[in-house]
């Protein structure tokens, strides 16, 4: 995917009974997906408390969805998401990528965590893999601050 390419729609299962909502749902404000997967440490370890951490300082600003993509290792169970939601105290909707990361390829992610940022009129703004926090995190802060149109001081 290029930049600024209108993001295809995602191929994902509920985990629960919910509908899973479509990438137009999103319009209107920037989106930030992560790919993530439980057993990856850096997904449980940065990851997820940086997701947590957008939603908690940007409000209603942005919208953050998690896809557990799986291109590895074992399958977990509605019970493995269920704990890992209290555990990491998951504040997001995620989904279960289809045919284990039919998404994952879609979106040309590099590994987990993998983060994709949408604009608000549904186009790529930024992809990046990785959860060091003076690279990766740092980065999508700098972008997620302009799209939201705030100033680092």
């Amino acid at each position: 995917m290029e930049l600024k390419q209108i993001v295809p729609n995602w191929d994902l299962l509920p985990i629960e009974n919910e509908e899973v909502p479509n990438i137009e749902d999103f319009k209107g404000k920037p989106l930030l997906i992560l790919f993530f997967n439980l057993g990856c440490p850096g997904c449980k370890g940065r990851a997820l408390p940086y997701a947590n951490r957008i939603i908690v300082e940007n409000g209603n600003k942005v919208n953050v969805l998690g896809i557990h993509t799986r291109f590895e290792g074992p399958e977990y169970t509605k019970s493995d998401f269920d704990m890992a939601k209290l555990e990491y105290h998951i504040r997001f909707p995620f989904y279960i990528d289809q045919n284990m990361a039919e998404t994952f390829h879609k979106y040309l992610a590099g590994g987990t965590p993998h983060w994709i940022l949408i604009d608000k009129e549904g186009k790529l703004e930024y992809s990046i893999f990785g959860s060091d926090p003076n690279n990766a995190l740092l980065r999508l802060d700098f972008k997620i601050n302009e799209l939201v149109g705030e100033k680092l001081v």
